[in-house]
């Protein structure tokens, strides 16, 4: 990629190249192996106290590798995790990576309709699923592809203190809801299984298919964004590149520790946390859930981080935890703002109590994630999402997908190696997705100014964005119109000081005894936590175009109105 007319170079630190060369490695694979290896010693992960060394990620992801190829699965069939942050999400991963299949990261947290959807549409084979949410897979076990099942327990890899924590799991918080699944097999058996076998290598390249990231789709279909091993390699590399001027403010000798409480299958945290300090030697703490702040910062406590990766709700709500603001901030360099918009006054109060000023950056699942970041050499709020990464380019497009120049808004666009190969299956999304020329259209649109920093403007599209995870109003319009009281529906965005946004939806009756806890209730039993709306409007009809088009953006008005 020539630099001349990447203009945004001129801004970039000292020391960050302006391009990755991603080539060294022929695999995720080869990359994990090595790191295996190097940092043998070395912690890996930490989770409830408990910590598991590279070496021991090595022999039990081999073994893990090992009992998917005995049971007969070949090279790039899908294999699902449907876990949060506990030590088995690693194993797992590296695991399923080096037998040469593919990873489906799944939400925990889904519904059993969203659920069936992401396994037929991936065909997955099998899945590792964390026993607190195995009820849900048993209302959809015979209608998807998934035959083998791997029955994990929160207190799997926690040695003694794991039996007293399963004990608490499933008889003192009653966690675990009954479920049966016959066939099944459990993680602590599948492990000993396949320590007894060998893993036999697979030749794994550049261009076979590593994950398959489900984002929204405008259609109200959830897609499967197809991201090669070569993409989530250029990622990682783009990202440590970034990193460096901050890194090189790290204490001699001492080892980054990288706190992972964002979820493992959303790509923010999977790529700059869980891969990215695999290939550094870093460790991850692991919080299982983060919403639990006295417990998360009961766990910065006892492990201080260096690197703090985090969504704009996380980092107010830690804001306004006291305890919080007493921990000892010390050895925090990277500060790391994703998924969502960081506010001002978020990132203001952040960089008073901690510090360390909050780097936003931009990305989606579409590009493993990374496209622009602030530089890490940063001590203050820009209110962009920065410059374009390493062998990226941003261009702003119009509607006839021409390069705008600087000052003129359009829709963001993004060429470089981490942009996935396409929507699995989906030749006519993608088609769609993609310009001529190798640019991924976002849907976001922004205005780039002289030096290359960006700002986002407005969604093109009218994706609602609640803390960091992508909200399609059709998917919402499409489960509640299926409420036999309703008659028609719109979910637009509204904005909300905790999440950045909430759905909001807007319901005409078709019954006239319809009341707002039918419909909440309805959408608790169909949609993940973060889909359901916040609040209901009934109408007795709807704003629409000639064409009969309902006019969300009419909707959205009068709020920004008031």
């Amino acid at each position: 990629m020539g630099s001349s007319d990447r203009f945004w170079l001129k801004g970039y630190p000292p020391g960050v190249p302006a391009d990755i060369d991603a080539a060294q490695y022929k695999s995720l694979v080869q990359l994990l192996e090595e790191a295996f290896r190097k940092y043998s010693a070395a912690p890996a992960y930490s989770c409830m106290g408990v910590t598991l060394s590279f070496r021991e990620l090595d022999e039990q992801s081999a073994a893990i590798g090992a009992w998917l190829q005995s049971q007969g699965l070949s090279k790039g069939q899908r294999v699902a995790i449907m876990m949060p942050n506990v030590l088995q999400y690693p194993i797992v991963l590296a695991g399923i990576l080096r037998a040469g299949l593919t990873v489906v990261n799944v939400n925990p947290l889904y519904t059993p309709r969203e659920l069936e959807h992401q396994l037929k549409d991936s065909g997955a084979v099998a899945i590792f699923i964390l026993e607190n949410f195995a009820t849900t897979l048993q209302q959809v076990f015979g209608k998807v592809p998934t035959q083998r099942v791997v029955i994990c327990a929160m207190g799997d890899c926690l040695g003694a203190k794991g039996l007293l924590v399963n004990f608490v799991v499933r008889h003192v918080k009653k966690m675990v809801p009954e479920f049966s699944l016959p066939n099944a097999i459990r993680f602590r058996d599948a492990l000993l299984g396949g320590e007894k076998m060998t893993l036999k290598p697979v030749a794994v390249t550049h261009d076979d298919v590593a994950f398959l990231q489900y984002t929204g789709g405008t259609t109200g279909v959830s897609k499967g964004a197809t991201l090669l091993h070569r993409n989530i390699i250029a990622n990682m590399l783009q990202s440590e590149a970034w990193y460096q001027p901050a890194m090189s403010r790290m204490r001699p000798g001492e080892r980054v520790v990288t706190l992972t409480a964002l979820p493992l299958y959303h790509i923010f945290a999977l790529t700059c946390c869980a891969l990215l300090s695999m290939r550094t030697g870093a460790m991850c703490l692991l919080i299982p859930n983060p919403r639990d702040i006295p417990g998360l910062v009961s766990a910065l406590r006892k492990t201080p981080v260096n690197v703090f990766p985090a969504v704009n709700t996380l980092f107010n709500a830690l804001l306004n935890n006291d305890e919080f603001l007493r921990l000892d901030f010390s050895r925090l360099v990277l500060s790391i703002g994703g998924g969502m918009a960081v506010q001002k006054a978020v990132a203001e109060k952040w960089l008073r109590a901690t510090g360390c000023a909050i780097c936003e950056g931009y990305g989606l699942s579409e590009t493993s994630p990374s496209a622009t970041c602030n530089p890490t050499n940063t001590d203050r709020y820009s209110g962009t999402i920065g410059l374009p990464l390493p062998s990226t380019e941003i261009a702003i497009l119009d509607d006839d997908g021409r390069r705008l120049p600087p000052g003129l808004a359009g829709e963001i666009a993004i060429r470089g190696p981490q942009v996935m190969a396409g929507y699995w299956l989906r030749p006519d999304e993608t088609a769609n997705a993609m310009t001529v020329d190798g640019f991924f259209r976002s849907g976001d649109v922004g205005v780039m100014d002289e030096q290359g920093y960006t700002k986002i403007v407005d969604r093109k599209k009218d994706m609602i964005l609640v803390s960091g995870f992508n909200v399609y109003p059709s998917e919402i319009e499409s489960v509640v119109s299926m409420h036999p009281g309703v008659l028609e529906c719109a979910a637009v965005g509204v904005p909300d000081e905790h999440s950045g946004e909430a759905v909001k939806l807007f319901v005409v009756k078709k019954n006239p005894a319809l009341t707002e806890r039918d419909v909440m209730d309805f959408c608790k039993e169909n949609l993940t936590g973060y889909k359901k709306p916040k609040s209901i409007e009934f109408r007795s009809e709807l704003p629409k175009s000639n064409v009969g088009k309902i006019l969300r953006r009419e909707l959205r008005e009068p709020r920004k109105a008031a």
